[in-house]
């Protein structure tokens, strides 16, 4: 059975959000064309708490989109974003969730960033998202939301690894592009054996 993975379709990553994906809210009305196409719809949602390691602020004399090096690797410092229980949180108001069936939240261990909805950016801590799939036999994986070049990707990546076929609907997603990250991951994306596709050719 297809099951759609709606990635972090989140108010601070839309436009006026602490993040903004560009154009990220055009994603919403076609997201919500392609939901009753699919059996099974589920959500990730960024949910860091105050003070996360990944945040600019919490390092003295750094500045969003700087880079430090954490025990796990590289990781980029963002402006604060989609802190628990505010309103940057929460999911776009014009996304249609009453079938979503799960939500996956990540990024909530203040030490650790969360890109990809199976594991945390350590590659080693799992979100449960695997399991769940696993547990009802879905196999399928067709992904939306933002943003391309991070959370898509990352998502994307490790859900072939983790052995379901997933196919990514490229007018169902919108990326942040730094320094041609957007093209960077698409070319990842395909040669990990990721399929491109059109909502078109769902509806």
């Amino acid at each position: 059975m297809r099951t759609l993975l709606i990635v972090d379709l989140q108010n601070d990553f839309c436009p006026g959000g602490a993040l903004a994906v560009p154009n990220g809210d055009q994603v919403v009305p076609v997201i919500n064309r392609l939901i009753g196409r699919f059996d099974h719809v589920l959500q990730t949602q960024d949910w860091h708490p105050e003070g996360h390691s990944s945040f600019a602020s919490s390092h003295p004399g750094k500045k969003p989109f700087d880079t430090v090096q954490m025990e796990y690797g590289e990781q980029v410092l963002w402006p604060e974003h989609c802190v628990q229980g505010s309103r940057g949180a929460d999911f776009h108001p014009e996304l249609n969730t009453l079938k979503s069936e799960v939500i996956i939240r990540k990024g909530f261990r203040k030490e650790i960033d969360s890109y990809s909805t199976f594991y945390e950016n350590d590659q080693k801590t799992r979100t449960g998202l695997t399991g769940y799939l696993n547990n009802k036999n879905l196999s399928d994986l067709y992904v939306c939301g933002l943003a391309t070049d991070f959370c898509v990707k990352w998502s994307v990546l490790d859900g072939i690894k983790e052995g379901f076929t997933v196919k990514v609907i490229e007018d169902a997603v919108r990326g942040i592009d730094l320094d041609g990250s957007v093209e960077q991951a698409w070319l990842e994306m395909k040669e990990a054996g990721a399929e491109v596709i059109s909502s078109s050719q769902l509806l």
